[in-house]
This record gives structure tokens, sequence and C-alpha cells, in this order.
């Protein structure tokens, strides 16, 4: 997953968590300050009643023969009441009390914030009653409830929009500088050093270490194939005079037998050796860009060439050799270079086949892309070595000869063709080579 992704999947993930504190937390604050409020007016209201009380009005409502008469007065609705009682002294008490009490007015039940308030008049002990409807404060409550959350939403959104596009902004360098310069890596020598533009000194100072380290590389990476090729190509020239002097010397008939034999595998050798730096000189070739990429490749011909050419090879083990080209394909490419690369394919199907065996070639197209499948029914290669088959001198049987050149020349032919190269393989069942060609139409 994309770091982008990462990050926008967070900030949402956390602004989420956050509306849901804040759904919990939110109505216990809400409610505190709409009771606090209600407190408040509840007060006043008290004070102002207190303050404009007369005698006449307390006696007009409360001395009578009942002295547990009281006073009321109701609002609209119910939402408010008031009541006043006359009460004993020993009941007195200066402070004034909020509680939430049920209280049936007019035959109708409420839940009810009620003030309790303590007073002497005329050496008369009184006391006053305010509430408030708590329904209606419920109700309030929740309207603020659904109005913030819904606010907090469009917040949410608004800001995670914002931060997605800020942060695909930000990365916008550090996506250039993967696609440009790090997809890029194994080809040194087609690197782009030219500078990414980026606002964050961070990326600037990437891109430009990236640069330095892929310069130095490519450097050495020079160094190294001219390297192979000058040690290769002056190797070769000892190589020859030693078999020209050994070819001399077998010809003399004063040796014995033992001192031919001697000679004739010191010139086994002085070939094998031969062989193993013309593989590297022609590695070293294609990875310096030495061939031309300009002919016209039928791969259904190179199949049949190299299996006729091949066919002692296969007749020896007694294999069956299946072709099934359906595509008649023509790409552009070195004749010469696919040649080697089918041929080493080709060549260790047969080497690592069991007797009486079987190889078959075929060819499809996969999500759009040509694929050559070479598969034979050999000793397979297991998991461990199935990593390092195209490294150098790599080798998945001692039993046979070989150097573990092979495969290493066959994976830089089809990097130079830009040819991928797939492998599955199991032990004792076999493997199979896919070759998977750049896009091109069938013909």
């Amino acid at each position: 997953m994309k770091i982008k992704h990462q990050l926008a999947i967070f900030n949402a993930i956390s602004r989420l968590i956050l509306i849901l504190i804040l759904w919990f937390v939110l109505p216990i604050l809400v409610q505190k300050v709409v009771y606090h409020n209600t407190n408040k007016n509840l007060l006043e209201k008290k004070e102002k009643f207190v303050k404009n009380l007369d005698k006449q009005e307390i006696y007009d409502f409360i001395v009578r023969n009942d002295t547990t008469e009281t006073y009321s007065s109701f609002s609209t609705l119910h939402s408010e009441f008031l009541q006043l009682y006359q009460i004993s002294k020993e009941d007195f008490s200066k402070k004034d009390l909020f509680l939430k009490e049920n209280r049936t007015i007019e035959n109708e039940e409420n839940e009810y914030l009620i003030l309790q308030h303590d007073f002497v008049y005329d050496k008369i002990f009184y006391e006053l009653e305010i509430g408030s409807n708590l329904s209606e404060i419920n109700d309030f409550t929740h309207v603020i409830r659904l109005f913030i959350i819904a606010v907090l939403l469009v917040i949410v959104v608004f800001t995670f929009l914002i931060d997605t596009f800020y942060i695909e902004y930000l990365l916008k360098p550090f996506y250039k500088i993967i696609d440009k310069k790090i997809r890029h890596v194994n080809e040194p020598e087609n690197f782009d050093s030219a500078p990414i533009i980026a606002h964050s000194s961070d990326f600037q100072e990437l891109d430009t270490v990236l640069n330095e380290m892929m310069n130095r590389i490519n450097d050495l990476f020079k160094k190294e194939k001219q390297f192979i090729a000058n040690v290769s190509h002056e190797l070769l020239t000892p190589i020859a005079l030693l078999k020209s002097k050994f070819e001399n010397l077998i010809q003399n008939e004063s040796l014995d037998d033992n001192a031919i034999d001697k000679i004739s595998s010191s010139l086994k050798t002085l070939d094998l050796l031969k062989k193993v730096i013309n593989n590297l000189l022609l590695i070293s070739r294609i990875e310096n860009n030495q061939y031309l990429i300009n002919e016209k490749v039928n791969l259904e011909e190179l199949f049949s060439e190299l299996i006729e050419n091949l066919e002692d090879r296969i007749n020896e083990k007694k294999l069956i050799v299946t072709k099934n080209i359906k595509h008649e394909i023509n790409f552009t490419g070195n004749k010469t270079l696919m040649h080697v690369l089918l041929y080493n394919l080709l060549v260790n199907a047969i080497k690592y086949n069991n007797q009486n065996g079987n190889i078959s070639i075929s060819d499809e197209f996969v999500n759009e892309k040509y694929c050559v499948i070479i598969k034979d029914s050999g000793i397979g290669i297991d998991e461990l070595q199935l990593k390092n088959i195209f490294e150098r001198f790599t080798r998945f049987s001692h039993n046979h000869e070989g150097h573990g050149l092979g495969l290493a020349i066959a994976s830089s032919i089809a990097h130079f063709h830009k040819v991928e190269i797939n492998v599955i393989s199991e032990p004792n069942i076999g493997s199979s080579f896919c070759l998977i060609f750049p896009d091109f139409g069938k013909s």
C-alpha cells in the first residue's frame, strides 16, 4: 500500500475515533451547560419572585384555615411551575437545593429540574419551589448533539479531502523519484540523473543522494564490465598459444600413450576454459550494448532449427519433443542472441531431463502479453536453488557437465531484449521456463 493511502486511512480513522469520543462525551458536556443555564434561570426567577412578594399576596393564597394550602402557578404546556408552601421552623433550611423529580401537574406527570428555596416572611417560614420541565431540556440537548455531530462530520470530510490533496501534493516528488529513478536502479547506464523538482528539502536531499549513489554504481558497473572484457580478451591469446603448442607436441612420435593422454586432457581443459571466457565475453558485450536490435525474429523458425540441430542429443535420451506454436509472431531483436537464448534453454531441458522424458514448446497470450513456454519432465530445481539459477557459475546439478553460465547468458539476452523469464519448477517433476515478451499484437 502506498504511503499516501496509509496516511489518508490514518487521517480517516483518527477523525472517526474523534467523532465516536465526542458522540459519547458531548451529551454530558451539553447537558452540564444546559443544566447550568437552567439552574441560573431558576435562581433569577426565585430572586425576582421573593423580591416582588408582598404580604397581601401571600394572605390571598396561603393564609387560610388549612395551612397546607399552596400557592401555585403554571406556564403553558407545563414547561414550568411555581409552588409556595408554608413550613415549620424545624423544616427550614437556608440553602438553595436543586433536585430532579417527577411531578404530576394537572394530571400529567413529567420530570422536572426543581429549585427549593426556604425563606422567612413576616416571621413565617415558607418553602418556594420553581421547576423547569426536563423533557424540553433533553430535547434541546439532543438537537444540539445532532447539530454538533453534523458540523463535525462536515468538518471531518472537508479536512480529509484537503489532507488527501495536500498529501498527494507533498508526495508527488517522492513518486517521481520512484518512477524515474528507483525503478531503474538495475539499469545504471540508463539512469536519469536530472534533478527532481521538490518543495521539501527531505526529497531534495533524497534525490541528491540517490543521484550520487547511482553515479558511483554506474562508474563501478562500467569498470567491472570493462575489466571482464579486457581480462577475457587477454586470456584468449595465451590459451590459443598453449593449445597450439599442445597440438604440435601431440604430433611428436616419441611420446608414449600416457603422455598423449595427459596432453589430450590438457587440450580439453583449454577448450573448456576458452568456452567459459567466450561466454563471459558474450555476457560483457551484451551488457555493454554492443549488439544491434534491428532484425525480424521468427520464434517458430528458430525452434524448428534448434530441434533439428539438437536431434542427436534428443535421440540419445529418447526424448519426445512437442512443438505447438499457435501464433505466428515476429518481433524486432537480435536473431543471433535469441538463437543463443533458446539454445541454452533447450539444452538445459535436454541435459537435466530423464531418460524417455518429454519436452513441450508452446505459446499463449497471458494478460495481453505473448508468452513462450519450454517445459520438461526432468529432475527439477529445488526452492533454494531456484532463487539463484540466473547467477553466473550457478549449477543446479553437479552430476551433469557444465560451468553454470548458460542461464546467466540467457538472462542477459532476455534483459537486453526486455523479455521477462519466469521459472516454475518442482524436484523430480520438471521445470517450466516462460519467456514473456514486450507488448506487441498478434500477426
